[in-house]
Order: C-alpha cells, then sequence, then structure tokens
C-alpha cells in the first residue's frame, strides 16, 4: 500500500512596498515589508531623512500610495528645500493631497514626567493624517526625539513596542529612523528588536575619502542581501549598489563588430569582437592602449553607433589632437553627438561615486559602445578588491544592456602579461596584451591575443605600428621591418575556438 501523497500548500509570501530606490528593491527582493514598521538608524550624515522621505515620495509619484512624514526636527518648508536640489517637489505633492508634512515640535526643557507617560497623543495626531488622504505609507523622523527626557528604559520599551504595533494594525508601510546608540545600533538599543525589518546606514571616511554604506540587519519573513552595499546621493536621489544583484541571465548576441582595424580584426577569426562582449587591453606605458581604443570607438562611429569614452588621464581635446597624429579624427563624431567624453581625475571622488556617474551617464545616452581608459586609475583610491567590485559591477550592467564594453589596464614592466592586475579577467571575453618588446638594440611594439571567447583567434605574437594612416599590425617577426610580402610571409595561425 503506497502511502498518501502529501499535497503540497501554497506559501504565502511576505507582500511587499517597492521603495523606487534603485538597487535596494533588488536586495531586499522587491522593497520593505508592507503592513510593517522597518527601522532605519545610523549616525550623523547618514542620509536618515533623505531615506524616509525617497520612499514616500517615491510611493506618491510612482505607486499611487499617499504617505504622511511627521518630523520631529525640520519643519515641513526646511524639509522640502533640503530635497528640491534632488528634483523632488514636497509642496507640489502636498498641494496634491498626496503628502503630508506633520511637524511635532517637542521641546525637551517643557517635557516633565509625571503619571503615566504615554503616545496616545501621537497616535490622534497620526491617526487623523493618515485617515485624511487615506495613506499607505508613514514614516518617522527620528524616534529619539519622543523619548530624550525620559530615564526610565522600561516606560520607553513599552511605549516603542505600542508604538510598533498600531503601525501594523494601521496596515500602513512604516519607516521609523533611529540615531545609532555608543556600542548599540540605536541611542536606547531597544529599537531594532521590535522593528520586522532594520537597515544600518553608515557613513565613513577612509585615507580622506568619504563613502557610505548600507546593510539590511534583520528582515523578518524574507531573503535578503546581507552584505554591505555601498550607496550614493546622486542628482536623481539615492542610488545603492549591490555587486550581487545583477544576474548572469542576459542574453548574448552573435553579431560581431570591428575592432576598428583590419589586421586584428583578422586576428579574430576575421570577423572581430562579439557585440556586448568585455574587452581588456593590457600593456605598459607607450603601447597604444589608448590608440587602439580609439580606432575602435571611430569604427563603431562610422557605423552610426553611439559610444561614450571615461578617460581618466587625459583631456578631450588632448586626446582628439594625439589620435589625429595618427589618422583617427575623432572632432566628426564628437561633433555629430555619436561620441560622448566624460572627463575626470579619479581622486575627484571615491569608486561609488565615479560609478554612480558611469551609471547615469550611460542611462542617459544608452550607448552602444563604452570605453574605461585606464581603469588602473582607480587603484589611487581604492583597494584591489574595491576596484575589482566596481568593475564587476560596470562589466554586469554593460552585459546586460548588451553595450560592448572596453577597459584598458596598465601593466609595468615586473608584471606578467598574461596576469591583470585588477583581477577580472575571468570576467572578460576578450583579452588583448600590448608589450615593448627590444631585438637588435630596437625597441617595438607587439601585440598577442591572451583570449577571445567563442571564436577562433591567432596565438601570434605580432608587431605592430602607429603610423600617419592608423594603426598597421605587421609581421609575427618583431624586427619592426615590415615588408609588401610580409602577410603572405607569415600566415596566420589560429587556436581552437575558445568556450570557456
Amino acid at each position: 500500500m503506497t502511502p498518501a501523497k502529501r499535497k503540497k500548500q501554497q506559501v504565502k509570501l511576505l507582500p511587499k512596498s517597492p521603495t523606487g530606490i534603485p538597487g535596494l528593491d533588488e536586495i531586499t527582493g522587491g522593497g520593505l515589508p508592507k503592513g510593517r514598521p522597518t527601522l532605519v538608524c545610523g549616525g550623523a550624515g547618514c542620509c536618515k531623512t533623505l531615506f524616509a522621505l525617497e520612499f514616500l515620495i517615491n510611493g506618491a509619484t510612482q505607486y499611487d500610495e499617499p504617505g504622511v512624514f511627521v518630523a520631529f526636527e525640520e519643519n515641513a518648508e526646511e524639509l522640502a528645500q533640503n530635497v528640491a536640489s534632488l528634483g523632488f517637489d514636497l509642496n507640489d505633492l502636498i498641494r496634491q493631497k498626496k503628502l503630508i508634512v506633520d511637524h511635532v515640535q517637542i521641546e525637551r526643557s517643557e517635557i516633565e514626567e509625571t503619571g503615566e507617560y504615554d503616545l496616545e497623543g501621537l497616535f490622534i495626531r497620526l491617526g487623523h493624517a493618515i485617515d485624511t488622504i487615506g495613506a499607505k505609507r508613514v514614516a518617522l523622523d527620528t524616534i529619539e526625539v519622543l523619548f530624550a527626557a525620559l530615564p526610565n528604559h522600561t516606560i520607553i520599551r513599552a511605549e516603542l513596542q505600542r508604538l510598533f504595533r498600531w503601525l501594523k494594525n494601521k496596515g500602513v508601510t512604516a519607516i521609523v529612523t533611529a540615531e545609532r546608540g555608543n556600542g548599540t545600533m540605536t541611542r536606547f538599543g531597544l529599537e531594532e528588536y521590535v522593528a520586522d525589518c532594520v537597515i544600518l546606514l553608515d557613513h565613513r571616511v577612509t585615507e580622506q575619502l568619504s563613502t557610505r554604506r548600507l546593510r539590511i540587519v534583520k528582515y523578518r519573513g524574507s531573503f535578503h542581501g546581507t552584505n554591505e552595499y555601498p550607496f550614493l546621493i546622486g542628482k536623481d536621489g539615492i542610488s545603492v549598489l549591490p555587486i550581487t544583484s545583477l544576474g548572469l541571465d542576459y542574453e548574448v548576441s552573435r553579431e560581431r563588430i570591428s575592432s576598428g582595424v583590419k589586421e586584428l580584426d583578422d586576428m579574430l577569426d576575421g570577423k572581430g569582437f562579439y557585440r556586448g562582449s568585455s574587452i581588456l587591453l593590457s600593456g605598459t606605458a607607450g603601447t597604444g592602449k589608448t590608440s587602439l581604443a580609439a580606432a575602435f570607438v571611430d569604427a563603431a562611429c562610422q557605423r552610426g553607433e553611439r559610444c561614450l569614452y571615461f578617460a581618466f588621464e587625459e583631456s578631450t581635446s588632448q586626446i582628439i589632437r594625439n589620435m589625429s597624429s595618427i589618422g583617427i579624427d575623432l572632432a566628426p563624431h564628437v561633433k555629430k553627438g555619436l561620441l560622448q567624453f566624460h572627463m575626470a581625475r579619479p581622486t575627484l571622488y571615491g569608486l561609488e561615486m565615479h560609478l554612480v556617474t558611469m551609471y547615469d551617464l550611460i542611462k542617459e545616452h544608452k550607448p552602444d559602445v563604452v570605453v574605461l581608459d585606464p581603469i588602473t586609475d582607480f587603484f589611487a583610491i581604492g583597494t584591489k578588491a574595491e576596484v575589482k567590485a566596481t568593475i564587476t559591477r560596470m562589466i554586469d550592467l554593460l552585459k546586460t544592456n548588451q553595450t560592448t564594453a572596453l577597459f584598458t589596464s596598465f601593466t609595468s614592466e615586473e608584471d606578467s602579461p598574461d596576469q591583470s592586475i585588477v583581477g577580472v579577467s575571468s570576467l572578460i571575453d576578450a583579452w588583448i596584451s600590448l608589450r615593448n618588446l627590444e631585438s637588435n638594440g630596437e625597441r617595438h611594439r607587439g601585440l598577442f591575443i591572451l583570449k577571445s571567447r567563442g571564436m577562433a583567434h591567432s596565438n601570434q605574437i605580432r608587431s605592430y605600428h602607429l603610423t600617419d594612416d592608423g594603426i598597421k599590425i605587421g609581421a609575427v617577426d618583431l624586427t619592426g621591418r615590415q615588408t609588401q610580402e610580409a602577410p603572405q610571409m607569415y600566415p596566420l595561425v589560429f587556436t581552437e575556438k575558445q568556450t570557456e
């Protein structure tokens, strides 16, 4: 007798309220717990107030969920001025009755603990505001002000539990902000135990560079990312940068595009790179990394494609002038709007801000080709692990968008040519190594393909030259003395297709 099959019970997942904050909904698996309170804690300057406000603003503008913001420190006018620079019109939302900002002023000098202390007055006031506009979201900023004059932690714990229970019973998705304490997550060390979700914000300065980090300490009833994630305040508000959020399920293309150098295309199975692939050009100083990058961009623009070039060492005019000396004229592409340059020293700001800036520009211009020249300059502002994380995020973003990416990387004479300093070689689809070689008392440039996934490619080291008429890749011998018969004398040899 076979045992009866157990019926599968459909598990009801925890409903969530999307925050509308880029990256955060990916980390939380869809947003904050719907109809439950979330505690957002951190020290001064961690963006707790902005976090809570943006949650309400996005709810009102993107998800048709009105909100109530209860402020204990700043009034409505001050809050509106603070977020206006980010493009948020708080006063307009208030006029449309999509948002209520209630400033509750509590003077510590006027508080006297007599008899039983409770929050009944706050509940009545908050309940009226919720009912007035049918609010679905609530934010209280900050909770310490309510209990600043109370020394009795028993009362504080009881009223905190009562507050969080009241918010749950009202069915609103709430954010309660709290100051970080000494050695504790919050000043009273109690709030994190009664909240269903706890998000910790951190603002730190390392080697004179400021960074903000976010970590989800707990999230009852839901999976969530547990790492520390950098976040920034950009021109559109808060952006969270989760390294693990982007998956590997992006589409790939079989289309091939030219490298801009005919002989290099021949070395790549005669067809060039795959569209949407990631390409690394590594080499010592003076090997022509920027020149090959410029040839690649020039070919893309001639096909009518949009290109975005991030340069961290040279200005736009300097690159255009230098490339014109080898027959690559980038100026017409800039004039037509096909080629956009973004120039910035790496030390201008931290890695996260660089990444957000690149994200914003990519989103704005929607390029077909992106160049980062060189990525090794980021070592001036971050460790190897941090730089690798930044480049990994960028590679994942560009692959998801099917944007072809080319990165240049500086290597020293002592470094092995088949080792990437940044440590992203395993993420790269095609890797071309450039080097300076000496032969018979002369210095020459050599090029070879270390890897090119999914295609046959040459296994030879080829000499190449920067001429008035572009980049010319010559014979296998590295004497630098090209002859007309060199291509016939030294036929290309191809390896088996690389499928790693």
